[in-house]
């Protein structure tokens, strides 16, 4: 196919595509899915290789937010079941961490619901940041606090921050439809804080969410002038209780040229799949790794994802290799140029959190499912299981986090 060959010697190339072209990827048939992985793979493999980087969420305080982003399970108004509480104490939050790391991560997240942190939340954020790089040598940290004033992302750096997460989401035209409380040009204003400060910038996108291929189109070549080191593509899990709940828009197919469409636009950059890909990729989420090189270990913020156990299987059955804690996640050039230690973030809810929060802003869960509960009856109580249908919604998949921080039980990693 002349369109993909045209992708792979421009990705090779760090050429842009053109608007024509990234929309023609996600026009591709069902046909021509895997034309399409193995296209992108040959961008991901020349710039990245086989490593895939693992990282870990901590939700800091979860619930309450005053935003009203509409994809978001901690939303204004939000009906849905989920944990709510206040702010982990620094111990708290280094004891999720090292967790993580036992589990392969080589960055954590810390991720608080809200509009924006108040300067006092910035100092309590910063001496947790000092307790986990204290407490575990090596860790990469990313902050993911909402919307930033001025002097904040100075002060996370000068803590020990490595990287800041705020996504776009969706497209400029489309944004005041997802969130009225704040504005898409006030996310713009906080991913360029967090470059001025010296922090690598992180900031992806939500799919998902009934946008159009243009949104989508619109959304990634603003993230690549933006030029993030990471870039999370979350993908929409419509949680009951808010007002994209009835939105399942999305196959297996359609993600992998979603991801593939991100590779071509931003070759050397690390795409990260974030939350929703148990809910939407399912099986097909190994063929995913050949597009993105970076995902997470443990569960969402407010839902629950696939085993980490299952998550290692996975990359090593599909030929690929964890990232150590001494690799460069970027290419030389993307380092060098200041691209801090290599990665980002999560995803990115409401204003201040970092991922898709419905979907989590990225990371799994315990059984293979999505679904805490989906280990186990005794074989013979089981009822019938109807075989899924193409495109129907998988409501099943979707389980609300019980585990981790904010329970006594041991979080999932």
């Amino acid at each position: 196919m002349d369109l993909l060959n045209t992708l792979v010697d421009k990705g090779l190339r760090r050429e842009m595509p053109t608007r024509e072209e990234a929309l023609a990827v996600l026009a591709t048939s069902d046909d021509d899915v895997l034309d399409v992985v193995a296209a992108a793979g040959k961008v991901r493999r020349h710039w990245f290789g086989r490593r895939v980087k693992l990282n870990y969420l901590i939700n800091m305080k979860s619930g309450l937010c005053p935003e009203d982003c509409s994809y978001c399970s901690q939303r204004l108004g939000s009906t849905a079941g989920i944990l709510k509480y206040t702010w982990l104490k620094p111990d708290e939050a280094s004891q999720a961490a090292a967790a993580g790391l036992a589990g392969g991560a080589k960055r954590v997240c810390l991720v608080a619901s809200g509009r924006g942190p108040t300067d006092r939340d910035v100092d309590r954020v910063s001496e947790t940041i000092k307790t986990i790089k204290d407490q575990n040598e090596d860790v990469e940290v990313c902050a993911c606090l909402g919307l930033l004033s001025d002097g904040q992302a100075e002060r996370l750096r000068e803590a020990g921050a490595d990287a800041y997460n705020h996504n776009l989401n969706t497209s400029e035209a489309t944004y005041g439809d997802i969130t009225t409380t704040h504005t898409y040009a006030d996310r713009v204003d906080t991913v360029q804080k967090a470059h001025a400060a010296g922090l690598s910038a992180c900031s992806g996108l939500i799919a998902g969410m009934g946008e159009s291929d243009e949104d989508l189109v619109d959304v990634v070549f603003s993230l690549r002038s933006l030029d993030p080191d990471s870039v999370p593509v979350n993908f929409l899990i419509p949680f009951e209780g808010t007002p994209l709940a009835k939105e399942w828009n999305l196959t297996p197919q359609r993600c992998l040229r979603i991801l593939a469409m991100v590779r071509f636009v931003c070759p050397d950059v690390e795409v990260r799949i974030a939350g929703g890909r148990e809910v939407h990729l399912r099986t097909m989420q190994p063929l995913a790794l050949n597009l993105a090189n970076s995902i997470f270990l443990g569960d969402y913020l407010t839902s629950e994802g696939q085993a980490g156990k299952a998550d290692l299987e996975m990359i090593a059955d599909a030929g690929f290799e964890v990232e150590g804690a001494g690799e460069v996640t970027l290419p030389e050039h993307r380092a060098a140029a200041g691209g801090g230690c290599g990665s980002h973030a999560e995803a990115g809810c409401g204003s201040g959190c970092g991922g898709h929060e419905s979907a989590g802003c990225g990371s799994h869960e315990g059984g293979g499912v999505c679904g805490s509960a989906a280990a186990a009856a005794p074989a013979e109580s089981a009822a019938p299981v109807a075989a899924p249908v193409a495109g129907e919604a998988r409501t099943d998949l979707v389980a609300v986090r019980r585990r981790g921080t904010g329970t006594d039980l041991a979080p999932n990693a």
